[in-house]
């Protein structure tokens, strides 16, 4: 009998590269959808039940973070650095793992999410090669001066503890959403305190860059970018990754 469920175990050609998409709501999305403006792509991939799928938006489906709120996931940065990635006839496969409303507490190793990302992560390893980790997340991290003084630390771990399980992945971080394009739904000191020292803190991991957010939107609810953000944000991690990925070529 002939398979009709195309994923990876059957019937995917060619080699897939995977990434794992780690961190908070905007590494989830939350940019609005329409038929028309979401990405979809003959050689991008997605994982669900450790398996391989067309992509499609929302790739990283979502809990609620807030009652009364149904799940909000919606367009992603993270598909637009799929789509735009220079495949030469392999295709790109994303591991979706972000959780809206985390911190990084909750990112530690032996925490559920961290084992939950890295479990899914080695399933997938099993059908593609690992490429990179590209982590959003801090914003949970950037309501109180104490969360802010703690977070490198808590970050260190985290990276340490995705390359200790997967490898020596190079990884790609992105600054928070800046106060005066928007993004009012934190300390805007604490916001700006964030991504001044996250390129310092990105330097204490090797392989390790920052992706800008200057210029980028906020969808208007404080938090999130919007879907045009989103696309440019993910250009930006790929440009990033890209070059990380030459300079060990």
């Amino acid at each position: 009998m002939d398979l009709w469920i195309q994923d990876g175990l059957h019937g995917t050609e060619g080699e897939i590269l995977s990434f794992l998409l780690v961190g908070q709501s905007n590494m989830a999305g939350r940019g609005d959808l329409t038929p028309e403006n979401a990405l979809r792509a003959p050689d991008c991939l997605m994982l669900r039940m450790g398996r391989w799928q067309l992509m499609s938006e929302p790739v990283n489906v979502d809990r609620a973070v807030m009652a009364g709120m149904g799940p909000r996931s919606g367009a992603c940065l993270a598909a637009g650095f799929a789509a735009s990635f220079p495949k030469e006839g392999r295709k790109v496969g994303l591991i979706p793992c972000a959780d809206g409303g985390t911190t990084i507490a909750q990112w530690q190793p032996g925490e559920v999410l961290f084992d939950h990302a890295v479990m899914q992560a080695k399933l997938a390893a099993r059908t593609s090669q690992l490429t990179a980790i590209l982590w959003h997340q801090g914003e949970s991290d950037c309501l109180a001066p104490e969360q802010l003084e703690a977070y490198p630390e808590g970050f260190l771990r985290t990276m340490e503890g995705f390359r200790e399980q997967l490898g020596p992945l190079p990884i790609v971080v992105g600054e928070l959403g800046c106060p005066e394009n928007g993004f009012t739904g934190t300390p805007a000191e604490l916001i700006r305190e964030f991504n001044r020292r996250l390129p310092g803190l990105a330097a204490r991991l090797p392989d390790c860059r920052v992706a800008s957010a200057e210029g980028l939107t906020c969808r208007g609810d404080g938090l999130h970018f919007d879907t045009p953000s989103l696309r440019t944000f993910g250009r930006r991690y790929l440009d990033a990754c890209l070059e990380l990925l030459a300079a060990r070529r």
